[in-house]
């Protein structure tokens, strides 16, 4: 069979989180050690250090799903999974972590703090002799505490932490709420933006933009579902997928000279 090999850097899970407090004196393009650390139990990765908040907790991840997701009910589209730890070192800058997925693929996560970023590393194969039906997952990133927005402010149409949030639009940093912001979905409320050569039925299933964000980078408050892309992986395909958990003031140009250098292909 063949051995089969691509990789994802471009479309991989990459997500700022800034204070919009000011807490930090601004110092674009210089690293701050933050004493970051990771660590993993019953689903939810938590992530300590010297920011606002002190931790930030992931569902890491929520879900594998299929394709064909953005009008079809949830249940019909996760692939159910189990995780287990592989390794973890004491000092909690290193978690190693194996997804078993029920269609037969295995997800291997390396997760590395240091400074002010945490690094996802992923590898999914599928040494089935099917293909795989999990096109993409979904981490759900809880920041109510980092930001001071209240748990609950996320249950109107447009919430507060969402006006303190951002995506790229031409190159250019543009607050939510976009112009048009669409309303109508099977699962409200909440806003989808699809990056290009995604399909549109393939996405989370609320609220769609008709707007395409022009890199991978949002900046977000209280929380985010930062879905990333695999693909249908046919029969011993690898695909690497790799993002980054910046900690970083508000200051856009810092921002996106760190995602230049990260990842200069997207």
């Amino acid at each position: 069979m063949d051995h089969r090999l691509s990789s994802l850097r471009t479309l991989g899970w990459l997500l700022l989180i800034g204070s919009c407090m000011n807490v930090w004196p601004a110092r674009a393009g210089q690293p701050r050690e933050l004493g970051l650390a990771v660590h993993w139990q019953d689903g939810l990765l938590t992530v300590t250090g010297e920011f606002p908040g002190r931790q930030v907790e992931i569902l890491y991840l929520e879900a594998y799903c299929r394709p064909g997701s953005t009008d079809r009910d949830w249940g019909e589209t996760v692939i159910r999974h189990e995780t287990d730890i592989v390794s973890s070192s004491p000092d909690g800058k290193a978690l190693r972590l194996r997804d078993r997925l029920r269609d037969g693929v295995v997800v291997d996560h390396r997760i590395a703090a240091s400074g002010d970023e945490i690094e996802f590393h992923l590898v999914a194969h599928n040494p089935t002799a099917r293909a795989s039906a999990a096109d993409w997952a979904q981490p759900c990133v809880r920041v109510a505490s980092f930001t001071g927005c209240e748990p609950d402010s996320g249950r109107t149409l447009v919430p507060d932490y969402a006006r303190k949030s951002f995506v790229f639009l031409d190159g250019r940093l543009t607050r939510l709420p976009t112009e048009p912001w669409a309303i109508e979905a099977r699962y409200t409320p909440g806003q989808v933006y699809r990056l290009a050569g995604v399909p549109r039925e393939d996405v989370n299933p609320r609220p769609l933009s008709t707007l395409t964000p022009s890199a991978s980078l949002f900046g977000v408050r209280m929380c985010i579902l930062s879905d990333f892309r695999i693909g249908v992986l046919v029969p011993d395909e690898r695909k690497t997928i790799e993002g980054r958990l910046y900690f970083l003031p508000a200051e856009p140009e810092g921002l996106l000279a760190r995602y230049r250098e990260d990842f200069p292909d997207d």
